[in-house]
Parts: structure tokens; sequence; C-alpha cells
């Protein structure tokens, strides 16, 4: 079950920050901040284990040198109040620090857990869109892909969808082949 909570501050302080959330003790859920309020997640299961490590490697193999493809947990930050940890991400070689990625992913990939689904599809997209992510992808446990590209007006049509066996051949951020059913390996 994903947990938003808005933690009680003493007057004045206001919302969370990315210190606020670095001092925090590492549980082994996934802690995102979105404008303040703390988003918590369980460890993922194994299924979406599986899905965001297939398609880390699908996403390696055809990177582009001036790119680099990291999986979770892994802070995109952008200001001090949002924090962001996307299953998989692609971002420029040169944007990346040790520590974080302080300049919008160029791919920011989510595989939707029924405790995340809501959260995915909805906030964490829209953050993404004002951050000026290019791309958004949402696997589902189906598999199934759904894709997002940022247009000239800052938002994000879905763009493409393969499901199963079908081949999504995608552009952005570079050529890349996926078929969600490959994703899954012996469990599909």
């Amino acid at each position: 079950m994903t947990v938003v909570a808005d933690i009680e501050h003493p007057a004045g302080s206001g919302p969370l920050t990315v210190q606020d959330l670095e001092r925090m003790p590492d549980d082994g859920r996934r802690c995102e901040l979105i404008d303040g309020v703390l988003i918590v997640s369980p460890a993922p299961g194994g299924r979406h284990q599986k899905i965001a490590y297939r398609l880390h490697g699908v996403l390696e193999a055809a990177c582009r040198p001036d790119f680099e493809v990291v999986g979770a947990p892994f802070a995109v930050h952008s200001g001090d109040k949002v924090e962001l940890q996307p299953d998989v991400l692609v971002g420029l070689d040169e944007d990346f620090t040790d520590k974080d990625l302080p300049a919008p992913p160029v791919l920011a990939v989510e595989v939707l857990s029924p405790s995340t689904a809501i959260h995915d599809l909805n906030t964490k997209k829209a953050v993404h869109e004002r951050l000026g992510t290019g791309s958004y992808w949402v696997i589902d446990e189906e598999p199934a892909l759904t894709v997002f590209e940022l247009d000239a007006g800052g938002h994000y049509p879905q763009v493409a969808k393969a499901a199963g066996d079908e081949v999504a051949e995608l552009e952005r951020p570079f050529p890349v082949r996926n078929v969600p059913r490959e994703l899954l390996g012996r469990v599909g």
C-alpha cells in the first residue's frame, strides 16, 4: 500500500524538503517527495523487479554513448521539494552527479504495482510532465507498455501502446525495440 503523508511540522516550518528526506532512516521502502509531501511505497515484488531489470537491459543495449541508464533507487531532484525515484531512468550522461540527477530525465519508467498504480499514472506522471521529462513510460504487470512523450505544448499525449507480444518500435530518447512479454523472461 502506498502511503501519502503530510508530516506535521512545528509552526512555520512548512512542507518537507529533500534535506528532511535525506535524514530519514532507510527502512527498505521507497520514499519520494512531491511538492513537500512524502510518498512512501513498500519494496516492490519479484515480478515488478524482473520487468524493471529486463527493461534496464533492453535500454542499456540500445543506449547512445551520451546517455546513461540507471535503475531505482536513484534520485531525480528538482528544487528542494521534489525527489522522485523512477524504476528506470535515462538521462544525459553530463547531467548526472554521483548522488542524483538534478535535471529532468529524458526518460522515466514506472512499472505499475497495485499499491503504486494510481500515483504512477497520475501524480508522478504530472510531476514528470511539469519537470520536462521527455518521455514517460508505464508498464503494467500484464505486461503492457504505454508511452507518453512531451509535446511542444509541454503535455504528455499517449503516443504508443504495446501489450503481450506486440512490438513497440520507439525513437525517443533513442531508437529501441520493446516487446512487453519478453520483459517477463521465464515468468512469461
